[in-house]
């Protein structure tokens, strides 16, 4: 039980440290250029961190089960909606809040369910299901005008232009936004495959931890 509440509370400083430099950089854009892509329009540095988070929970989930992974992730929560909210227009602190609690337990959920396969199946699969699903609410919540119950439309953010900036096709820019955000959710969640793989061996799951 000791080592449980100890290694709980180093998810939890864990997680609030992504939560919080993810808080930070999603204001610095990424200033560099792939294949004409401007990628300082569509990108910023906190999409590089916040998908990290979804290491910490699966990491938590392996050792100590789902209720455990649960409390790190409501952690989280509690400081990013805080930080939102002193940091951004309600409406993004909506849209931030709502998509990483969905993303988050919905990782847990599809980690549970694949946990007994091969060993790469529950962090990939549940992370690239979370981030898709944090990608849908975020910017939906944050841009769509279907949503303007939560906040005033960005005008910038509705207007139509060609996807990622380079395609012939056109939709509103949020929607490239969404696209490029995503994209790097899956390339990180590919990388973090390599930590989770080397830690795995360190951190067995603990017998006394449910694990559905």
């Amino acid at each position: 039980m000791l080592m449980k509440s100890r290694y709980t509370l180093i998810y939890v400083l864990l997680m609030t440290l992504v939560v919080v430099a993810s808080n930070i950089l999603v204001q610095y854009p990424l200033q560099a250029t792939l294949a004409s892509i401007n990628l300082a329009d569509i990108l910023t540095w906190g999409a590089f961190t916040y998908p990290v988070a979804f290491l910490i929970t699966d990491l938590t989930n392996r050792q100590f089960g789902p209720r455990a992974a649960r409390k790190v992730v409501f952690a989280g929560f509690v400081v990013g909606v805080a930080l939102s909210f002193v940091t951004a227009q309600p409406r993004i602190a909506i849209a931030s809040g709502s998509a990483y609690l969905a993303g988050q337990l919905l990782d847990i959920s599809v980690f549970n369910r694949l946990r007994r396969m091969a060993w790469w199946r529950a962090p990939l699969f549940g992370s690239l299901i979370g981030s898709l699903l944090d990608t849908l609410i975020f910017f939906s919540f944050a841009f769509a005008p279907f949503f303007v119950f939560f906040g005033p439309n960005e005008p910038f953010a509705i207007d139509w232009a060609p996807i990622l900036g380079v395609f012939s096709t056109s939709a509103p820019r949020w929607i490239s936004w969404a696209i490029g955000d995503f994209s790097v959710k899956v390339t990180v969640g590919l990388v973090m495959l390599l930590p989770y793989g080397a830690l795995m061996n360190l951190l067995k799951p603990v017998p006394q931890a449910p694990t559905a």
